[in-house]
């Protein structure tokens, strides 16, 4: 039996496929000679952080991602794209060395949030995040993010305070899924439909309150079957934008950072 789905519960059920590309496809197809760093230099890895450094069009860059899996092995390794405070804090840390050598940082978020597990929580998840939020905010380099699925609250957010924040077209960003907006505002998690709604989470509806600045659309046949289709135009994009921020004072890249996050406060339907 066929279900009907609005359009924003179509585009949460795609950006949730476990077929979708992960960031490491998304970087082997869009930059050259990639080094994986690992570790945070105070407790471990983290598998759901991917991270280091690499060229796009001769431009030395660092990129960081959160990596989910297609199969149930590799979603345990990277504990289905949910990081621990280590991975923050090793995001971090490739961070503040691509701004000793004012490398651009490219993010790129999937995830349905950060760990909630016991062990996070007793290693500072909360905090791990709050640093990220402080220090992207002032860090002295050009960082573009782009949303790839997922974007699950403050899990996602600790790779998003960005100069520009971009979004393929069947990504989403909200403070909670729907389930958990459902749950906690009528505790009836049947009403997932309607919550989505509501929370504007899709990227139209982000585009149009300025919360991201630009929308890559995917093929017809699925990005998993045509990512060229995608990372072309996401290509065309670092190739305009990443020579325009790399070529402002480093006080006004500040500034106008700032003056983004600043805009927030009166959205639209």
């Amino acid at each position: 039996m066929e279900i009907n789905m609005s359009d924003t519960m179509k585009t949460v059920s795609i950006a949730r496929k476990i077929q979708r590309p992960t960031s490491r496809q998304f970087i082997d197809l869009l930059f050259d000679d990639f080094i994986e760093f690992h570790g945070d230099r105070y407790y471990g890895d983290d598998g759901a952080i991917v991270g280091g450094i690499a060229s796009f069009e001769g431009q030395p860059v660092t990129v960081i991602g959160i990596q989910k899996g297609h199969t149930l092995d590799e979603n345990v390794a990277c504990n289905f794209g949910q990081p621990n405070p280590e991975g923050y804090r090793k995001a971090l840390r490739l961070m503040k060395q691509a701004e000793k050598f004012h490398r651009p940082v490219i993010t790129l978020v999937n995830t349905a949030g950060a760990y909630c597990g016991i062990g996070a929580e007793e290693r500072g998840q909360g905090e791990a995040i709050a640093r990220n939020l402080m220090e992207m905010s002032r860090l002295r380099t050009p960082i573009i993010s782009i949303f790839l699925g997922e974007g699950g609250s403050g899990g996602a957010l600790a790779l998003a305070v960005a100069d520009t924040v971009w979004m393929l077209e069947h990504g989403m960003y909200s403070v909670l899924s729907p389930e958990g907006f459902a749950s906690i505002l009528w505790r009836d998690s049947s009403r997932v439909e309607e919550a989505a709604e509501l929370m504007k989470m899709t990227a139209d509806h982000l585009l149009k309150n300025h919360v991201i600045d630009r929308k890559f659309t995917e093929s017809p046949n699925g990005l998993e079957k045509d990512m060229p289709y995608t990372t072309d135009q996401i290509r065309a994009a670092l190739e305009q934008t990443l020579p325009e921020l790399m070529q402002l004072p480093t006080d006004e890249l500040l500034q106008k950072r700032y003056e983004r996050f600043r805009q927030y406060g009166e959205f639209t339907e």
